[in-house]
């Protein structure tokens, strides 16, 4: 089929030049092609275009209403491109951010779809602490955040549950009983920490706290160390590098368990690649450590 978008683009090239060589050399087609090509928008057109004189080449009247006609039929094209796009030309890049645990756990399974479905764009992938994925996303340095989600998003956000895992305490391995009466680890901030407090309250007495590390890859290391009774997702644990020198400590009632969601920008969710992404997510993940399936949250 016939490129009618290139015909368009070459005349609108044209039509800013007034000169065939020169928009067959930026253009990188030959002076007979350009020529063939005016001719057939002219003749299904039934007006000529062009007046070709000893002074050169004008456009006609008729070369000045369709040349406006032209522009607007490629930003009509080009805006629907960009909303529509062909899932096989999509390309670029996209930011995604997750702990070291979810890059271990969740993203091979959670991207694997949208890696096979669109090989050409790059993903550049973020880590770092749990606590500030979504002031990242936020704040546009990111495209997308694997994180723990909380009960309310900010508005300008959207999430999907992609799985749930329960919170557990853990201790040293070698460390005699401590019960539940601490020392504890905690992490200094984010959702963890907050679930933490929740439950923390419902017991009665406020913790001792011993550290309050910024990830929890730090928090185990140090309940390994013996520094307390630590509090983290149990995917965490799973994965950890120090489980084999820790023990998890039974708790009544249990803290509450922990969502973990692909989180974008509202208005994100027009681009194509974030649609992408998002229209190819599924709302669970089985991973270890993940105990409950994923909802999909509004």
């Amino acid at each position: 089929m016939r490129d009618d978008h290139r015909e368009l683009r070459l005349f609108l090239h044209l039509a800013q030049t007034l000169n065939f060589g020169r928009t067959s050399l930026d253009c990188h087609v030959s002076a007979a092609t350009l020529t063939r090509t005016v001719q057939r928008l002219e003749a299904g057109l039934g007006h000529r275009l062009f007046d070709r004189g000893p002074r050169g080449v004008s456009l006609t009247a008729e070369g000045h209403r369709f040349r406006e006609y032209a522009a607007e039929a490629l930003e009509l094209w080009r805006s629907y491109r960009e909303e529509h796009p062909d899932p096989a030309e999509l390309t670029g890049r996209l930011a995604v951010f997750a702990t070291v645990t979810a890059c271990q756990a969740l993203l091979p399974d959670l991207l694997a779809p949208f890696r096979a479905a669109h090989p050409q764009v790059r993903l550049d992938l973020r880590t770092g602490d749990a606590a500030a994925a979504l002031a990242r996303l936020d704040e546009g340095e990111v495209d997308v955040a694997v994180a723990g989600i909380p009960a309310r998003l900010p508005e300008p956000l959207v999430g999907r549950t992609v799985a749930v895992t329960e919170l557990v305490l853990v201790t040293a391995l070698d460390r005699p009983d401590p019960g539940l009466d601490g020392p504890f680890v905690l992490p200094h901030r984010g959702l963890v920490r907050d679930a933490a407090d929740r439950w923390f309250r419902a017991r009665g007495p406020a913790p001792e706290v011993a550290c309050e590390p910024d990830g929890h890859e730090g928090l185990l290391t140090l309940v390994a160390l013996g520094c307390g009774t630590g509090l983290v997702p149990r995917l965490v644990l799973e994965h950890s590098a120090v489980r084999d020198r820790l023990a998890v400590i039974p708790a009544d009632p249990a803290p509450e368990p922990f969502p973990i969601g692909l989180c974008v920008r509202r208005a994100d969710l027009r681009r194509p690649l974030v649609a992408a992404l998002w229209s190819l997510t599924a709302p669970e993940v089985t991973a270890p450590g993940v105990t409950t399936p994923g909802v999909t949250a509004p």
